[in-house]
């Protein structure tokens, strides 16, 4: 199993007696489920089955459903203009009354008929009937659709996969790069806390014992990034964790996403030492990477 994109397209086509149909089905990001449905007039009947269909497959995106229904087969039909024939027949009599006739061919009903005008196609109902076995292949035209985008989610997440694994292990780089740092070893922190203490005794030598030991405890916090680096290291691998498992985890993502971004942030703001910045930033550019992508999963 791997992690699925929000964005997808899908489009299945068939017929039914006489209608032919087609759903296209179209997916991008949502922070939930948006469930968009667009039904010919007549088809009213399939709404709840689809949502139902779709609310089931998937757990987050704007997902647009689609039906497009129109006559397979139409039949031809035509009709008598009725009141052009009874124009063409009171012509015809007063040409009977008045001797002209003899001088055309006999009128007769077939000749009528053949008058252009008299029989014209007849415009069928625009109203299309939902019927119970054209429904049946229509929720099953749906149904494959629904699979397809699934399937076509999956592919994309393949590559987000592989992207945020990417971004994961550069993230892991700067880390350990970080804690191997000069700046993060004991030695150099105990150094400058001397420093400091010794500036700060220096410049008021009346300063209690107490109010040294909080500045020492307060410059102690300041100068070790130990523990950012330690958390970062923990949500490295409780990002791996919910790629590995394949299920929805965007959300997730997004808030982890927001942890790594803050403990960067305090490292560099931690940071006295031109090297320990310079990953600093690199973490956070790495980081502003995995939050565009993490926007796409599911």
């Amino acid at each position: 199993m791997t992690i699925a994109s929000m964005t997808g397209f899908a489009r299945t086509q068939g017929t039914a007696g006489d209608l032919a149909w087609v759903w296209e089905m179209r997916s991008v990001n949502n922070r939930g489920l948006d469930l968009r449905l667009r039904l010919p007039s007549g088809f009213e009947a399939l709404d709840q089955p689809v949502r139902k269909l779709a609310s089931g497959a998937f757990a987050r995106g704007s997902v647009s459903l689609n039906l497009q229904v129109q006559r397979a087969r139409p039949a031809a039909s035509y009709r008598i203009n009725e009141e052009w024939l009874a124009t063409v027949q009171a012509r015809a009599r007063l040409l009977l009354l008045r001797g002209d006739a003899a001088e055309y061919a006999p009128i007769r009903p077939d000749g009528l008929l053949a008058l252009r005008g008299v029989i014209e196609a007849a415009e069928e109902s625009a109203d299309l009937v939902l019927e119970a076995e054209a429904q049946g292949e229509i929720m099953a035209g749906a149904e494959a659709a629904v699979m397809a985008l699934l399937q076509a989610r999956a592919d994309e997440g393949l590559a987000l996969l592989a992207i945020l694994t990417g971004h994961l292990d550069q993230i892991a780089v700067l880390t350990a790069a970080a804690r191997a740092t000069a700046a993060t070893q004991p030695e150099a922190i105990q150094a400058r806390l001397l420093r400091a203490v010794g500036d700060m005794v220096a410049n008021n030598t009346a300063l209690p014992e107490e109010r040294i030991a909080q500045e020492v405890a307060v410059l102690a916090a300041k100068a070790d990034v130990r523990e950012e680096l330690d958390r970062l290291e923990a949500h490295i691998a409780a990002g791996r964790e919910l790629i590995a498992k394949g299920e929805p985890c965007g959300r997730k993502l997004e808030f982890l996403a927001q942890e790594f971004n803050r403990e960067a942030n305090t490292l560099c703001s931690k940071s006295q030492d031109i090297e320990l910045t310079r990953i600093g930033l690199d973490l956070k550019a790495t980081i502003d990477q995995v939050r565009e992508q993490v926007a796409n999963v599911e």
